[in-house]
């Protein structure tokens, strides 16, 4: 096993980044299986299935962000709030 240490890592940082390759994958996969097209949703630009995840993970960030800076550090509630984000951008954009 290589010396990692020197990275400060730790479960909750490759928790992050596993999520991050699997949710790659799984975009992969569906992109193989059942090819991609594009939807014009309420944001009026067509979008792909890609395109909705990098929104999703991008509104996701500043909502931690914003929760970091305006509540604290307990961001149980942060990611739960990104996860209904995440819903709605997948659903409606």
């Amino acid at each position: 096993m290589p010396d990692l240490a020197w990275m400060a890592w730790t479960w909750q940082t490759g928790l992050f980044f596993a999520a991050i390759a699997s949710l790659l994958l799984i975009m992969t996969g569906l992109a193989i299986y059942r090819p991609e097209t594009e939807r014009v949703g309420i944001l009026r630009i067509p979008t792909t299935r890609g395109d909705r995840l990098f929104i999703s993970l991008l509104g996701s960030a500043f909502i931690h962000l914003a929760w970091l800076g305006l509540v604290g550090p307990d961001l149980w509630w942060a990611s739960a709030l990104s996860l209904l984000y995440a819903a709605a951008v997948f659903r409606y954009v």
